[in-house]
């Protein structure tokens, strides 16, 4: 028996400066639930942990939380953010040399319970859910970055609100 087709959408979205990034991180954070995944892809450089920093802000402020620094998990791989209506963890995978390792920084838990926003995703292999929102950022020209966004599952119902 074959697997079932998960739905798809995508578009593309030109961010010209950092306000572009910041809306749309600000448009993806308002439509967060617990347990959803946002892959964030791209070269070194491209924008994963500003728009990951801007989120993660956008829903400080959606919880009527003040904004806190949002330091890159590089080093500590994984940083939660307990907020009143909604968790976040922001996973950085680059350092993961085996998929498996993520289960020492309870990825298990994250997707079970809190948006999981990882950064370097492929680095899950198997592991990465089907249903999730995928941002790939690329370099256009000089600060240019140009966002490819493709929702699966429930993203894909979702996204409309996102090509603004």
């Amino acid at each position: 028996m074959a697997a079932p087709t998960i739905e798809k959408a995508q578009f593309v979205r030109d961010l010209p400066d950092l306000a572009a990034t910041e809306a749309l991180a600000a448009a993806v954070a308002a439509l967060l639930r617990p347990r959803d995944v946002v892959a964030l892809s791209g070269e070194l450089g491209s924008g994963k942990t500003t728009f990951a920093r801007a989120l993660i802000g956008a829903v400080a402020e959606r919880c009527h939380v003040a904004r806190e620094e949002v330091p890159s998990p590089t080093f500590t791989l994984v940083q939660a953010y307990e907020f009143p209506v909604l968790s976040v963890w922001h996973f950085d995978l680059y350092r993961l040399k085996r998929p498996d390792e993520a289960f020492e920084l309870g990825i298990e838990d994250a997707f079970a319970n809190a948006v999981s926003l990882i950064e370097w995703p492929e680095r899950l292999g198997s592991l990465l859910p089907p249903e999730r929102l995928d941002i790939r950022f690329d370099f256009v020209e000089g600060d240019k970055r140009r966002a490819r966004i493709t929702g699966s599952g429930t993203w894909a119902g979702r996204m409309g609100a996102l090509r603004g």
